[in-house]
């Protein structure tokens, strides 16, 4: 057993949290806490995942990077990837989202960036203490009042609920501001979840003053939310690339992703005037999910028996956390029984499935 004057192992917290010797603290000692995957309890903090696209107009509820909603209830904003183009004051973070009042605008509508957590993932932190972070920094036009960022961690005692929507009953664990600067830096915040709290929301904005400049934006990443009192270093919810990607899937799932011709699976002809598809999701859904299907005129195509059946739209019969059962009944035309090849023929087309929050 080694023992070191500056950082020895003395004991285990109720968070989680090992309590270490540090002659650099006041005190003497500090709670460090895990840097293990799992830890976070926010999903694609770094913004790596985007099935969307990667620049969402911003509306009332709108989607953007998996996991995050960006809200605000006039036209006028723009929710984008970047890269964060920093190695100095972030810990090798490639992604980060903009979240931009469009240049010329004028309206002076607050702008909320959020992360709904369902209360499954949620109840764990009740009644403890947590510690969220993330890094930011300001556009050059950035013209929120003192350069105030917004910063909110809420508690509900509903069930799975949504802040920009309906939420039930209880207050902020956290509710402040962080000032931002054009240089990235990190910001810390502690409070202690109510014990009564079944849900939590995380989330950030600002109210832009005058007429929004180029560059009238903050930029974040590296979000974690952990129980405990101190923050450490930032790791993702799952540790890997593969595993964001399957977990903000849980959530949403996009199959055509904007792509002509792409390889969708196989369809079959029911009848000679109807064809089924039925695609199995890559992971299981939180929910029976919701679909989102672009139409249009010759959306998509069954190549079978050496043609091409074109047809604009598809509507979805059932649907498990697992898969769906799709089906056209008014434009197809075939012969039954036969199978084939269904593709996008357009890169307008989408199929995408929603369990989120």
């Amino acid at each position: 057993y080694t023992y070191s004057t500056t950082q020895a192992r003395l004991a285990v917290g109720n968070n989680g949290e090992t309590l270490v010797a540090d002659s650099s603290a006041t005190t003497g000692l500090r709670w460090q806490g895990s840097t293990a995957a799992g830890k976070n309890i926010i999903l694609n903090g770094a913004f790596d995942i985007w099935q969307r696209g990667t620049s969402i107009t911003m509306s009332a509820t709108a989607y953007s990077a998996d996991r995050w909603q960006a809200y605000r209830g006039v036209a006028g904003g723009t929710v984008s990837r970047q890269a964060t183009s920093d190695t100095t004051n972030l810990p090798f973070i490639t992604y980060c989202a903009r979240v931009q009042r469009d240049s010329g605008n004028t309206s002076t509508s607050t702008i909320w960036f959020s992360q709904a957590i369902e209360s499954q993932v949620a109840r764990p932190l009740s009644g403890k203490a947590v510690v969220l972070s993330f890094y930011a920094r300001a556009g050059a036009n950035y013209s929120a009042a003192s350069s105030a960022l917004n910063v909110r961690l809420r508690w509900g005692t509903g069930t799975d609920q949504n802040p920009l929507g309906t939420w039930t009953g209880g207050g902020f664990t956290i509710s402040t501001t962080a000032t931002l600067t054009t240089t990235w830096q990190r910001f810390t915040f502690t409070g202690t979840v109510d014990a009564t709290s079944n849900e939590l929301a995380a989330y950030v904005g600002y109210d832009g003053v005058g007429t929004a400049g180029a560059a009238d934006y903050f930029e974040i990443t590296g979000i974690q939310l952990e129980a405990g009192s101190v923050a450490t270093p930032f790791t993702t919810a799952t540790g890997t690339l593969a595993g964001e990607l399957a977990a903000c899937q849980r959530y949403y799932f996009i199959l055509t992703n904007g792509i002509a011709d792409r390889p969708l699976g196989i369809a079959s002809y029911w009848s000679a005037t109807e064809l089924h598809f039925a695609p199995r999701f890559p992971v299981t859904m939180r929910t029976v999910p919701t679909l989102s299907a672009a139409s249009g005129t010759n959306y998509y195509r069954l190549k079978s028996a050496g043609s091409n059946d074109d047809f604009n739209s598809f509507t979805q019969d059932s649907a498990t956390p697992d898969c769906a059962f799709l089906y056209n009944s008014t434009e197809a035309s075939g012969t039954a029984g036969y199978a084939g090849l269904l593709t996008s023929r357009s890169a307008s087309a989408s199929l995408a499935w929603s369990a989120e929050l």
